[in-house]
């Protein structure tokens, strides 16, 4: 039987080693479309949490009812009536935002970072499992987009959150409001990402070795003093 990770493992998990979008390349749609700035990431990331969360709840809460052969239609069901809820509440509270993100609030329906994690957790574990999956989850993928958006932002309009940051003599760069700044500043950092990593495994790979080799003068010494 796979023995599970504990509760807290299982939030900080898509901060970083399953991140949604550096690692799962999950979302990407809204995360090249909506990240001409940083605000427009954050509202994003959190109204995609908030479905992730209560979907992920409501699916690990039912899963045992749902028959397979439906299954994702159900899940489907599920999420589009959070995404209802969201639209809604966005247009009547926040309309500035639900103008600048657009279609892409409806479109959560079929974000494959919902849709998967409902698929591949949620209807395998319990409530609480679910909900700190669907957490961590979100939080990995609202670092993502308000990173990629704040870089955007910065580099495009001189601003992070509409605060001046850049020097009034700083030139723009307008390719960084445009798609191709989207798909550049993901590939970029996508790359410092993987990069990271490598070395991060690299430094790890020689420390065991070091240490292996280590312990042979000891081993030696030992069935030397046998003998």
């Amino acid at each position: 039987m796979k023995k599970k990770v504990s509760l807290s493992k299982e939030y900080i998990k898509g901060l970083w080693e399953n991140n949604p979008v550096f690692k799962q390349v999950l979302g990407m749609c809204p995360t090249l479309a909506v990240t001409v700035s940083a605000i427009n990431g954050i509202a994003m990331a959190l109204a995609t949490t908030f479905v992730l969360v209560f979907s992920s709840f409501i699916i690990s809460i039912i899963r045992k009812l749902i028959p397979t052969q439906v299954r994702i239609a159900s899940y489907i069901v599920v999420i589009a009536t959070f995404v209802t809820i969201v639209d809604l509440v966005m247009k009547a509270q926040f309309w500035e935002l639900s103008k600048a993100l657009g279609p892409y609030i409806p479109l959560i329906v079929v974000n494959c970072i919902i849709l998967g994690r409902q698929e591949a957790f949620a209807s395998k574990n319990g409530p609480l499992r679910s909900v700190l999956d669907a957490l961590g989850m979100g939080t990995g993928f609202l670092l993502a987009l308000f990173v990629l958006g704040s870089i955007r932002e910065l580099l495009g309009n001189g601003t992070i959150l509409g605060i001046q940051i850049m020097p009034d003599f700083f030139e723009t760069w307008l390719v960084m409001i445009l798609p191709a700044g989207a798909f550049l500043t993901l590939g970029l950092l996508m790359g410092f990402s993987n990069a990271f990593m490598d070395k991060r495994k690299r430094n790890e790979q020689q420390a065991i070795i070091r240490k292996h080799l280590s312990a042979k003068p000891t081993l030696a010494t030992n069935e030397a003093e046998v003998n």
